[in-house]
């Protein structure tokens, strides 16, 4: 296996076309791993795991010369996991830590504003279209990720587009899809999420529901189609909106549902509500088999689209780290922070959301005080905003001299600023899910701890000193021996 390393990162005065220029501008950046011969049966999951236990922000991996395949088709894993990744994939300036990503983000979303795809007659998507008889999503090198796992899945990198039948809007969100045949795969979509709000509602009007299946595109939709934004914009208008112009869509053979122009595959089908097929197990993101097998709509695929020698994305949930984690923690530090400063919260100097917590089960959010009341305000609204809210765990509210990436600094505060008794509180009956390992089976609700580790605001003036060089101190003592520290 080999590294890359031809070119430094270099912003770009374009976004990529698709995700092979994508990929070429991550390989010239010397943050791409290119390894051959992996077999998709549990090789390519292992790995991948190995990588990231490996490394802090692993680089992305490219399996080529898959066994049992032509050549030239390709599996990508990881494509935003890392702090210059995410700013290559968003257009952001060349970051030296994570926090600079989640301050662009939040810079870009004081003048974002949405933009709605663009309807093309043709794309490379079309280069390829497999049709009914035809139909065999086998023929792509679907891994299976883990030894436990109920089947190969072909969505996990996925964008499972579909259209509002009432408010007539298009939701494309990341749910994992598993191979049952040939033509079929078995759809999971959590309790509350939109595309099951959707599926529901053909199914009460006695109707199939029609599916998209995206399972390999810019890597930006996958960011908008995994994270939550409000119900009724479109993941193509958000996306649309970092990118700057729009997305090209090219409408689908059988329910003109827009798929983009440039994706490397795309599954068409429908679900009918009473054709159910075993789905599951499979290990994820929370590192666990959290949700046991259960029957779930049957996706019947009578298309399938795809460009000449098309690479698979995939991500591969596991124990965290894993190889989307971090990219996660980046987008929903940044859109936590963005909501809490909406609702009215001021004095926010940063929000982190941890791996190990896989981005949603322990956040810590670092405030200047300001009122007495303030630091349990900006706990309450990091715990219950929309991008907070779902599978949460514990919020951290610590002071501004606190680094909320840094655990070991919020676990000092969390240690010598917060009572127990005084400054741990309790949410009951908060949004969880069937991925959430500690709730009963059959329950979606869970519990949150709201953890205030900041000094009490009526004590600022007169709490204990903070025994540490100041600032000047440390900047002269650098300046004079960085010749020792940087060879610490």
């Amino acid at each position: 296996m080999t590294l890359s390393n031809t070119l430094e990162f270099n912003e770009y005065d374009r976004p990529h076309t698709d995700l092979r220029e994508f990929v070429d501008r991550a390989d010239r950046a010397n943050e791409l791993l290119r390894v051959q011969a992996v077999d998709w049966n549990l090789e390519m999951g292992a790995l991948a795991e190995a990588i990231c236990h490996a490394k802090s922000e692993a680089p992305a991996i490219l399996f080529e010369n898959i066994p049992g395949y032509p050549a030239k088709m390709r599996v990508l894993s990881g494509a935003t996991n890392s702090s210059k990744r995410l700013a290559l994939t968003l257009g952001f300036p060349v970051p030296t830590r994570a926090l600079d990503v989640v301050q662009s983000y939040r810079d870009r979303m004081k003048t974002h504003r949405p933009i709605p795809p663009k309807v093309v007659a043709d794309g490379p998507v079309l280069e390829n279209i497999d049709r009914d008889g035809d139909v065999d999503v086998l023929k792509f090198p679907v891994p299976l990720l883990h030894e436990l796992d109920g089947g190969r899945y072909i969505g996990t990198d996925d964008l499972v587009i579909m259209k509002d039948p009432e408010a007539d809007w298009i939701n494309a969100g990341t749910y994992r899809s598993m191979i049952v045949s040939k033509t079929t795969v078995g759809l999971w979509m959590s309790p509350g999420k939109h595309g099951r709000q959707i599926r529901e509602k053909y199914f009460r009007q006695g109707k199939p529901c029609p599916v998209l299946i995206s399972c390999g595109h810019d890597p930006l939709l996958f960011l908008a189609g995994g994270n939550e934004i409000k119900f009724g914009l479109s993941e193509y208008d958000y996306a649309g909106g970092h990118r700057g112009i729009p997305f090209e869509v090219v409408q689908s053979e059988l329910y003109g549902l827009p798929m983009p122009a440039h994706a490397e595959i795309v599954l068409e089908g429908e679900m009918r509500a009473d054709e159910t097929e075993l789905e599951g197990p499979f290990g994820e993101f929370t590192g666990y088999y959290a949700s046991s097998q259960s029957p779930q709509p049957l996706v019947h695929v009578k298309r399938v689209y795809y460009r000449n020698d098309p690479i698979l994305t995939i991500a591969s949930p596991m124990r965290p780290p894993s190889t989307f984690s971090f990219s996660k923690c980046v987008t929903k530090s940044g859109m936590i922070w963005d909501e809490v400063e909406r609702a009215g919260l001021s004095g926010v100097k940063g929000v982190w959301c941890h791996e190990f917590g896989g981005a949603r089960m322990f956040n810590v959010i670092a405030i200047k005080q300001a009122y007495s009341g303030h630091s349990k305000q900006a706990a309450m609204l990091a715990a219950n905003c929309q991008s907070g809210s779902y599978l949460g765990r514990f919020v951290v509210v610590v002071d501004e001299d606190v680094d909320p990436t840094d655990l070991f600094d919020v676990m000092w505060a969390v240690c010598t600023r917060c009572d127990p008794v005084e400054d741990i509180d309790f949410i009951r009956k908060t949004w969880s899910g069937p991925l959430d390992p500690r709730i009963p089976h059959g329950v979606s609700y869970n519990s949150r701890a709201i953890i205030d580790a900041c000094r009490p605001y009526e004590r600022l003036k007169d709490f204990a000193i903070v025994a540490r060089s100041s600032p000047e101190l440390r900047q002269r003592i650098e300046t004079k021996f960085g010749y020792i520290l940087s060879n610490l």
